[in-house]
């Protein structure tokens, strides 16, 4: 989660200053001025062990899948939304970071439920793999 957070955090900051970022159970909240935020969920992860016998050095693989909704104020149109939502999707596609690796960033998911409040929320999925030792 950390490594996620790290690598997209900058890059919201700089496509959108001074807009929230909501963690899970850290940072952000969503904005009293009803401007647009943005939030980051890890909904879905599994671990297995990949290799035995080798205690303290056995493999253990962990894949999931982590999800970014951009919520932006009612009545805004797509643009610039959809945008920002295919280069934070291309951040992340296909791309290896401190040990995770990224495969696809399906599309951005807008459908009836998307309309929350004052907002409309546009949201990805990213799969991931992570390896580690133990």
């Amino acid at each position: 989660m950390d490594a996620v957070i790290a690598r997209l955090s900058p890059v919201w900051e700089a496509m959108c200053p001074g807009c929230e970022f909501i963690t899970p159970n850290g940072t952000g909240s969503v904005p009293e001025d009803g401007l647009q935020f943005l939030a980051i969920t890890f909904p879905v992860s599994d671990e297995e062990m990949k290799t035995v016998g080798d205690p303290g050095n056995n493999t253990f693989r962990e894949e999931g899948a982590f999800r970014i909704v951009l919520a932006a104020p009612i009545g805004t149109g797509l643009d610039p939304w959809s945008g920002y939502i295919d280069q934070l999707r291309a951040l992340f596609r296909a791309k290896v970071f401190d040990g995770i690796t990224c495969f696809e960033a399906t599309p951005a998911a807008i459908d009836d439920g998307s309309d929350q409040g004052g907002y409309i929320r546009l949201s990805f999925a990213v799969s991931y793999k992570f390896d580690y030792f133990g």
